[in-house]
């Protein structure tokens, strides 16, 4: 399975996830003639290799006609129409709506107005049109099929914006990251743009706290505009394939179900003298045990006297046999990857003004 894990240790925003994505090889060329198919004002893509605090990274401009003035504004609905009239293939309009809407319905709930109603401001919303399906072109490109991140520094201060100042994070992208792992920062300024949160919050799949185990096939940085004091203000995106030796685990622990790698060892007399049989379905922790004559099912952990490493969760099990009377109610769960499960629904908005 081909992975992408965000390490946003600087934050993240739009033109810094399309850099580092190309960075990693996405195909810019693909990403350039499919861009041109938004039916928006002119505009060109400039990049340019900068170096960030000593590590070298791709920095993306989107460059405006200065001879066509930009839309005051376009609402989310006709930015929806836009993606959709563009004829871009199934995956890249998915994502791109995906990205968007959780914007759109952020700032919806910010401004306690109807979704149709929101829009994006003057040259922020061609910024945030491109950097959007620009993302989504890219993992198109490098044909990703699940995404990973790290934890998001928001940033702390004031931003300007089309309203005035406001405080950072902005409404809009700390609306986003509700219910998703953030990271402290003591930098006085805006880390994660309501486009990097839209992205995070859309496209992330699973959060980790470190590198996920995969085999590295291509590393890429993409920089943000400022320079921060102490560290490189670059995203670093890794791209690879998820451990083939997990997976063979995986099918091996399926296929043998007798068969268990237990921290201690397990006298042999256990899987043969007592009526107890485990069996193990997929890998949802749907366990259902046969103790003599009685069978019992199981919804999530159980306490048996060993430990069943499942996916980063810890199950006990205490056996009382001789007994038909089985303990299942203490569960120790270790979960150190929270899955993140999106459901596109309408009821969690955010701010209005659209950064990169």
């Amino acid at each position: 399975m081909k992975i992408l894990y965000l390490d946003c240790f600087s934050g993240i925003s739009g033109d810094m996830t399309l850099g580092a994505l190309v960075d990693a090889g996405a195909d810019r060329h693909y990403i350039e003639e499919e861009l041109r198919k938004i039916q928006i004002e002119p505009f060109s893509l400039e990049w340019r290799r900068v170096n960030k605090r000593g590590i070298s990274a791709l920095k993306l401009d989107v460059v405006l006609d200065p001879h066509t003035p930009p839309a005051h504004h376009r609402h989310y609905s006709e930015i929806v129409e836009l993606i959709h009239r563009a004829g871009f293939n199934e995956r890249v309009v998915k994502l791109s709506l995906a990205i968007f809407e959780k914007i759109g319905v952020a700032e919806a709930k910010i401004h306690n107005i109807p979704i149709d109603r929101v829009h994006f401001h003057e040259v922020g919303a061609i910024d945030s049109i491109v950097d959007v399906i620009g993302v989504a072109l890219a993992i198109d490109s490098l044909e990703i099929e699940k995404i990973l991140s790290s934890a998001v520094p928001l940033g702390s201060g004031t931003v300007h914006c089309d309203h005035g100042i406001y405080p950072v994070p902005a409404p809009a992208t700390l609306e986003m990251m509700k219910g998703l792992p953030i990271a402290p920062t003591s930098y006085s300024l805006e880390m994660t743009t309501p486009t990097g949160a839209g992205i995070v919050s859309g496209l992330v799949d699973e959060f980790a706290k470190g590198l996920p185990p995969m085999i590295v096939e291509s590393i890429g940085y993409g920089a943000g505009t400022r320079d921060l004091p102490n560290q490189p203000n670059v995203l670093r995106v890794v791209v690879g394939q998820a451990d083939p030796y997990l997976n063979k685990w995986q099918v091996h622990h399926e296929e043998f179900s007798h068969e268990h790698v237990h921290g201690h060892h397990q006298p042999e007399h256990h899987h043969h003298e007592h009526s107890h049989e485990h069996e193990h379905g997929h890998h949802h922790h749907g366990h259902s045990h046969e103790h003599g004559h009685e069978h019992h099912h199981h919804g999530h952990s159980h306490e048996h006297g060993h430990e069943h490493h499942h996916h980063g969760h810890s199950h006990e099990h205490g056996h009382e046999h001789g007994h038909e009377k089985h303990s299942h109610d203490d569960h120790s769960h270790d979960e150190e990857h929270p899955h993140v499960h999106h459901k596109h629904d309408n009821d969690g908005p955010d701010d209005t003004c659209i950064r990169q």
